[in-house]
């Protein structure tokens, strides 16, 4: 059996954290909920964030759109951490950034791989 490759690894993986990530802010639990609430986010903010981590993974998973997705990606995880350091939830905030280095990782591999194969974006 053939071992996968470390790149198509982090891109599954990043894009089944979004998804599931998604799925949990847009079906969110009361707990969830009453986080959001204590964070100070309106009502309905879980919905915003749940489907732009659903963005995020499908960005992620397409190839063409993957620099895009690990921007989005990185861009809500730093979100997220800066929302639980700023509550004190210290703790809590190794998750996201960790998640965060991936999305941007995938990003610099992605960008990295065009431009060393020629590709120009508008071009």
């Amino acid at each position: 059996m053939k071992s996968l490759p470390w790149r198509a690894s982090i891109t599954w993986l990043l894009a089944a954290f979004f998804l599931l990530g998604g799925t949990l802010n847009v079906f969110a639990s009361p707990e969830i909920l009453a986080d959001y609430a204590r964070w100070g986010y309106p009502a309905g903010f879980h919905l915003v964030t749940g489907l732009l981590e659903w963005s995020a993974a499908q960005l992620i998973l397409l190839r063409r759109t993957r620099f895009l997705g690990g921007l989005l990606g990185a861009a809500l995880m730093g979100a997220a951490a800066l929302t639980v350091l700023l509550h004190g939830e210290f703790g809590h905030a190794v998750p996201p950034l960790i998640v965060m280095s991936l999305s941007l990782l995938t990003a610099m591999i992605w960008r990295a791989d065009r431009l060393s194969t020629g590709f120009r974006p508008g071009g």
